[in-house]
């Protein structure tokens, strides 16, 4: 498979946006074409769920396989064939070979983390570095104020605030994976012109927990209703509790 490592630039979805000394400065229109462009990425929201099967030892999930943090210890897992060994590194369960998808991430309070897709066949045993090159394509945060796309090499990003909340979109089709800032309604980076072949599966890594410094989970946000399956956006907090 060729990979091809362009990418473009924050706010591409932004034509009419200014940028000086390393900030984009928004207007009210920009902002409302980016709430317009988030509402139809999350019509192609999936239910993310990890599979444990895959977990890096070290991590901890919740019953669900919503919540992944990084443990104190090693835990005594059986060494399977999909199960990362280097990396605090899990995937998720269901893998997309075409159309588009769409799912969120609460990383509030982390410092570390790393959030994406990868390729099915991306190595698990190994020491890999995430990059298109490797079948990864991801952001990250280190210590919570140094982000980067993990590009060869990777591309410094310029954040309006420290996101709360990563929206990650995917158009097989299009060869297209991008990242937004949900709350501050901020797209932060896409990488285009690439080549999938294959499945692409949701890829998150908690990373190391620092004593305790970078232990809350990354928190597979719910878009939709439990029910009907509408978008969790489309209901009011009162229409919301009577539908359930």
């Amino acid at each position: 498979m060729n990979i091809h490592n362009n990418t473009i630039p924050m706010l591409l979805s932004c034509p009419y946006s200014n940028y000086f000394a390393g900030q984009y400065v928004f207007s009210q229109q920009q902002r409302k074409r980016l709430e317009q462009e988030i509402k139809e990425r999350r019509k192609h929201a999936v239910d993310v769920i990890l599979d444990p099967d895959t977990a890096h030892p070290y991590l901890i999930l919740s019953d669900d396989g919503k919540r992944v943090s990084c443990g104190d210890i090693c835990q005594s897992l059986p060494d399977k064939e999909e199960r990362f060994s280097i990396h605090y590194r899990v995937l998720g369960k269901e893998g997309f070979s075409s159309g588009r998808f769409y799912y969120e991430v609460q990383v509030k309070g982390k410092r570390d983390w790393y959030i994406g897709v990868a390729r099915e066949s991306t190595e698990r045993k190994g020491t890999v570095t995430l990059c298109p090159g490797n079948g990864c394509w991801t952001i990250r945060s280190y210590s919570g104020i140094d982000f980067k796309a993990q590009n060869s090499p990777p591309i410094s990003l310029s954040l309006r605030e420290k996101p709360c909340k990563i929206g990650v979109f995917v158009d097989y089709e299009e060869c297209l994976i991008s990242f937004y800032d949900v709350e501050a309604m901020f797209h932060i980076h896409s990488f285009t012109g690439q080549s999938f072949s294959g499945k692409l599966y949701p890829l998150v890594s908690p990373c190391y927990n620092y004593g305790g410094k970078n232990s809350l989970p990354l928190i597979i946000t719910p878009l939709k209703h439990p029910r009907n399956g509408h978008l969790l956006s489309d209901y009011t907090s009162d229409n919301m509790e009577a539908s359930l």
